[in-house]
């Protein structure tokens, strides 16, 4: 990857919401040139899409939780449970792990109560899940979406 793109990529990372025009003022480029590069950027599937990143604080959403899920040795093989998580909205992250536990979920509610609701009624009742352990997140020490680039 050039460092031009690495620069674009950069600011986007920072406000996909600057026009073409900015990002080639701050780069110290053309605004044709900037833009064919977001256009291969886009097309090679780097740049994935462009989405406004919520407060989740000011809409409502005040509790984070982590789930570590353990499926029975039959459940592993269900591709199930990834098809039902997918379709709650509470859980805005899932990672298959190696180790003790097998699923790692980040769960996103407004109160303790919700996600109790959500645990008795649908988590505990998808097929192969053998145990949930659940933990709040007191503070957020470090949250981003840029990644880093080489």
């Amino acid at each position: 990857m050039e460092l031009l793109d690495r620069k674009i990529l950069n600011l986007l990372q920072e406000d996909a919401m600057l026009a073409v025009a900015e990002i080639a003022e701050k780069i110290g480029s053309s605004k044709s040139v900037c833009w064919r590069r977001i256009q291969r950027l886009q097309d090679n599937g780097i740049i994935k899409n462009r989405v406004a990143l919520l407060d989740p604080k000011k809409i409502g959403l005040d509790v984070i939780l982590f789930a570590q899920v353990k499926m029975t040795a039959h459940g592993r093989r269900l591709p199930n449970f990834i098809e039902i998580i997918r379709d709650i909205p509470q859980i805005v992250e899932c990672y298959t792990l190696m180790g003790n536990v097998d699923f790692l979920l980040k769960i996103m509610v407004k109160d303790i109560q919700e996600y109790e609701d959500l645990w008795w009624h649908h988590l505990s009742r998808i097929e192969g899940v053998q145990e949930i352990s659940s933990t709040i997140a007191m503070t957020a020490v470090k949250h981003t979406t840029k990644l880093p680039l080489p």
